[in-house]
């Protein structure tokens, strides 16, 4: 279907990258996207400076413009701008909203109560557990939970949440024309379908190093806060937290082992005044937000069985086998075979190193 005037220059405005406190006054001055991309470049510089001028007006890359032009015209795919009245308003509130969001799926979603749950890449199991759950709980609740489509816990995060009715939203880092990581494809479609994906770039931009920071305030931006899961302390989801404090968003952190690198990212933020939680009530309790249910269930109350002492004496840390021989005054063989049992009835887990760690 042909594309209308008004996506046409919105998508020619985020292809020319005018930072967004240089573009709002231009929009006011001349109404409509339309018409600040037809006056000449004096009268632009009269209302801004001619370096801004120079930089709306300048020849964008032609297939770039063409390939988005192309993308937008399938009526799946979606544009919402500062003028649409599906722009999510908890964005508008923040600094550097971004004039245009590239979208797929439920284009409503954008404007719902919404929790973002992040975290490490190379997540322990029970961090994919944790995240799983709480974002499950949180969506049968009603809260929205937004991440990254990253391995790892955001993946989680995602998958969670789609097993409740406040589904899930993806900030990605690339154009929606693509998948990242690629594994990822077929949950990026079940999240089209009922949730929503969304980028601030257009279709045919790559997955570019720097293009993460800034899809991480959008994550934090489009949330009444973060909580995060699990984070060493040169995470990434550390900047999605730092950019939540500044936005004015609720931090939030599960704690962990004192001997996880997992968990020290989450036990800084706790020091430094994030929340600290252990259910999915917690989360609700601080956030106050009318309409909710509450935490159908504690996501992380789930043990071992009793009759699984070796599950008991793992306790919460990270554990090797004389450790556990210690614990359990059982042989090592025995309790390598008693593992491989439980590993495979999905109750511990094998990390690198000899050690084991228990999995809600």
């Amino acid at each position: 279907m042909p594309l209308d005037a008004r996506a046409d220059a919105w998508a020619r405005l985020a292809l020319a990258r005018v930072p967004p406190a240089a573009l709002a006054p231009l929009l006011r001055a001349f109404a409509s996207p339309e018409r600040l991309l037809s006056a000449s470049r004096a009268q632009i510089a009269a209302a801004s400076s001619p370096d801004t001028a120079a930089r709306v007006l300048a020849p964008v890359e032609g297939g770039l413009l063409e390939g988005t032009r192309r993308w937008l015209a399938d009526p799946s795919h979606l544009l919402v701008a500062w003028d649409d009245p599906d722009y999510p308003k908890a964005l508008l509130e923040t600094a550097d909203a971004p004039p245009a969001l590239f979208c797929r799926g439920r284009r409503e979603m954008l404007n719902r109560p919404a929790l973002a749950i992040v975290g490490s890449r190379n997540a322990t199991p029970q961090g994919v557990e944790n995240a799983r759950a709480f974002a499950r709980a949180l969506s049968l609740s009603g809260l929205t939970i937004v991440s990254g489509l990253a391995i790892g816990i955001d993946a989680a995060a995602h998958q969670g949440a789609l097993e409740g009715e406040g589904s899930t939203i993806a900030c990605v880092g690339t154009g929606l024309d693509r998948v990242y990581p690629a594994r990822h494809l077929e949950l990026a479609h079940v999240i089209a379908l009922s949730g929503v994906v969304v980028s601030e770039f257009v279709p045919g931009t790559p997955p570019l190093r720097q293009n993460f920071p800034r899809r991480n305030r959008l994550i934090s931006g489009l949330a009444k806060g973060v909580l995060v899961v699990e984070a060493t302390v040169s995470s990434g989801s550390l900047i999605t937290a730092r950019l939540a404090g500044e936005q004015g968003r609720e931090v939030f952190a599960i704690p962990g082992s004192i001997h996880s690198p997992f968990s020290k990212g989450c036990h800084k933020l706790i020091r430094e005044g994030a929340k600290l939680v252990e259910t999915a009530q917690d989360v609700l309790d601080e956030l106050r937000i009318p309409g909710l249910r509450p935490a159908p269930e504690d996501p992380a109350a789930a043990g071992p069985s009793a009759h699984h002492a070796i599950v008991a004496a793992l306790g919460s840390d990270l554990c090797d086998i004389d450790t556990l021989v210690a614990r359990t005054r059982k042989s090592p063989e025995s309790l390598a075979a008693a593992l491989v049992e439980l590993e495979l009835d999905g109750q511990v887990a094998a990390l690198p190193g000899g050690r084991w760690q228990r999995v809600a």
